[in-house]
């Protein structure tokens, strides 16, 4: 007793204390990092709700039922079976050792030997399903390319010992008189029966044997997590609670002031990440907690047309970097003025960075709360700001939205060109919104520009007009919201742009706002806030919505045919509008709808975002040729959506594809005003 004593606490001290360095040494290596933005212990009852949801319900792993089942029974089981290990180190102690109060109930017994035998089978899963989807079958197809495979096996391999330990030492207690638990402990019991001709001698070193046997491979498993990816399995909670909430999409996390009052002459500002240790502690934490199930990289559009970027690789990449990096961090050593190499080229290759759509689709993906994005546009900052480096394609749009207020470069002149063809006047507000008009429209670049934008914007208009919606444009004084500069990393020039617009509109008194695009609906509503612009955003899909559950606008039979949606990133997924569009095309009589396959969180892309739609696409297969080959796979008549550049980007797939005759690409509010058309006769094609 006393040997098997020593033995078990031995071995837990030598654990213990190589693993609990190496959790202090990674504490101060992320604590290294730079202050987060925003603030990540505010919002408690949220963040505690997503504790509930996301770890303890596992909700975004059972989103992959299988896979997702096998982990949350591998959680929870893990979880309950802590009063096993509170019991083995009980048993150290004393042989017929039970928890007071509960350690002798008929429940608990179930319990623990339900999880053990639910823990072994989800293993199994997991080996099922790494099997089927190793890398070295299907290469770059499988979501664990890239991955550290091995130690996945590894891992499964030591809890697999964790549980037959655990079951064969219950099984020789039942056998020497010292299990506290009856027949309901059924797996203990069986494996009992199958011990018992050994006899009491031969089963009470077995019992010893399997209970040190299953303290070395717990704490064993300890230290090898805590050098291991599986570090996401005690860092994962963390991660989650730190989490922006509601969610890490919409708004960019990190808002810089970068006014010249704000900035000055201070040569040592640094804008976005150009070293390891520029990343706020939330980001080096999301570098940390990667757990490489490549569930990111599976929905990635970039990564899915062959483009070198994943958001897990990606990751990993700057993970490997933070450690071999540790000793410069942990010294801050930046005010010495130390030659380090950029981060990108030397650990993030230029396409891997500039790949991005910014969709969001790794960021809601990733079962960790990953914030992929927020980390890919700091390093965009560092290189347009500090390396002046970007695509040259880009420099043009910034150029023009500088100088001309737009992508384009058309100028202010030409925003009021698209209300030429409408046959009833939109007010120009030259000074203060008049008070008998309600919203302001913002019609945006694109809408404003673009000749075929210009067709959703103006059957907008005619839908408000019909409805009774009073609406004013800013006409020549309306500026680019700056999202595309945003989101290729010129933080300047987007701040000049929004705080511009704010100023606008709080001298014209706007207080609501309609917008068409998603991106300037997204800036509008998300953004300018950071900056002082308040306003209540709406989009022209939720007011469509809205004026035809109200009855002000009635759907009708001049359109019969089906439609398939494809939901912009901007207005889907960073913004959680979902319904609204689809409510719309329901409302019309004779119009059915079908859905992709990649829908509603799990859209694909178009490839216009992250300012993909001002740089070429040299690489792999046009995003927007993937995506528009699903939908016309769906066999519909249309294609709908709400977004102009998803119009322009499927609309010049569907040209490239020869379709144009087949299939059309109509904005919602087209489609509806097609609906209420006096020709109730037209066939889709006409």
């Amino acid at each position: 007793m006393a040997l098997r004593l020593a033995v078990g606490l031995g071995i837990s001290a030598v654990m213990f204390g190589i693993a609990g360095r190496r959790f202090f040494w990674l504490f101060r290596l992320i604590s290294a990092g730079e202050p987060a933005v925003p603030s990540r212990t505010v919002n408690l009852a949220r963040r505690a709700k997503a504790e509930l949801v996301e770890v303890g319900g596992q909700k975004k792993l059972l989103q992959w039922t299988v896979p997702g089942l096998a982990h949350a029974f591998t959680f929870w089981g893990f979880t309950l079976l802590l009063l096993t290990i509170l019991e083995a180190y009980g048993d150290l102690f004393q042989r017929n050792f039970h928890i007071p109060l509960i350690g002798r109930t008929a429940v608990v017994g179930f319990v623990e030997d339900f999880f053990a035998v639910a823990v072994l089978v989800s293993l199994g899963v997991f080996v099922a399903i790494r099997v089927k989807h190793s890398p070295k079958r299907e290469n770059r197809r499988s979501r664990f390319f890239g991955s550290h495979t091995a130690a996945a096996w590894l891992v499964l391999l030591m809890i697999s010992g964790v549980i037959v330990t655990l079951l064969l030492y219950r099984a020789a207690q039942v056998n020497t008189g010292n299990f506290p638990y009856g027949w309901w402990a059924f797996a203990s019991h069986g494996i009992a029966r199958a011990l018992a001709p050994l006899g009491t001698g031969v089963n009470s070193v077995i019992e010893t044997v399997a209970l040190l046997a299953n303290i070395a491979i717990i704490t064993g498993f300890l230290v090898f997590v805590s050098y291991s990816k599986h570090l996401h399995i005690f860092l994962a909670p963390i991660n989650v609670a730190t989490s922006r909430r509601p969610r890490a999409l919409g708004a960019l996390a990190s808002t810089p002031d970068m006014s010249m009052e704000s900035v000055g002459d201070d040569d040592e500002v640094v804008f976005g990440a150009g070293r390891i240790e520029d990343f706020s502690w939330k980001q080096l934490l999301d570098m940390a907690t990667c757990t490489e199930c490549g569930r990111c990289q599976s929905q990635c559009p970039a990564w899915n047309t062959g483009k070198p970027l994943s958001p897990k690789l990606l990751i990993m990449d700057l993970r490997d970097n933070l450690f071999s990096s540790a000793d410069r961090v942990l010294a801050n050593n930046r005010a010495t003025g130390q030659e380090v190499e950029s981060l990108v080229p030397s650990v993030i290759d230029p396409d891997v960075l500039w790949s991005c759509t910014t969709c969001g689709a790794c960021v809601e993906e990733c079962p960790v709360d990953i914030e992929h994005i927020d980390t890919i546009i700091d390093m965009r900052r560092y290189e347009v700001l500090m390396e002046s480096k970007f695509p040259t394609e880009a420099g043009l749009m910034l150029r023009n939205i500088e100088n001309q207020g737009d992508p384009w470069g058309l100028g202010s002149s030409k925003r009021t060109a698209w209300t030429e063809v409408l046959d009833f006047d939109v007010p120009v507000v030259s000074g203060t919104i008049p008070a008998d008009v309600e919203y302001l429209y913002w019609v945006g670049c694109a809408g404003a520009l673009d000749e075929r934008a210009r067709k959703g914007v103006q059957a907008t208009a005619r839908m408000l007009h019909r409805a009774g919606v009073s609406f004013g444009i800013l006409g020549p004084r309306e500026s680019c919201t700056g999202d595309p500069a945003r989101r290729l990393g010129n933080e300047y020039l987007y701040q000049e742009q929004a705080r511009a617009n704010i100023e606008t509109l709080e001298s014209a008194q706007v207080r609501k706002v309609i917008a068409t695009c998603p991106h300037c609906f997204n800036s509008l509503a998300n953004e300018y806030p950071a900056l002082g612009g308040n306003f209540e955003v709406i989009h022209h899909s939720q007011l469509l919505d809205h004026l035809v559950s109200e009855g002000r606008l009635s759907p009708g039979g001049g359109y019969r045919g089906t439609v398939t949606y494809h939901d912009p990133c901007y207005l889907g997924r960073h913004n959680r509008i979902f319904d609204e569009p689809r409510s719309v095309i329901d409302a019309i009589p004779g119009a059915t709808q079908v859905e992709m396959r990649r829908c509603r969180e799990k859209g694909f892309c178009c490839g216009a975002g992250g300012a993909r739609m001002w740089l070429e696409e040299n690489l792999g297969k046009r995003v927007n040729m993937e995506r528009t080959e699903e939908a016309l796979g769906t066999g519909a008549d249309v294609v709908s959506t709400a977004c102009p550049y998803c119009m322009i980007m499927i609309d010049d797939a569907v040209r490239a594809n020869a379709k144009e005759d087949d299939v059309r690409v109509l904005d919602l509010s087209q489609l509806l005003e097609e609906s209420m058309s006096e020709s109730a006769e037209r066939t889709p094609q006409s």
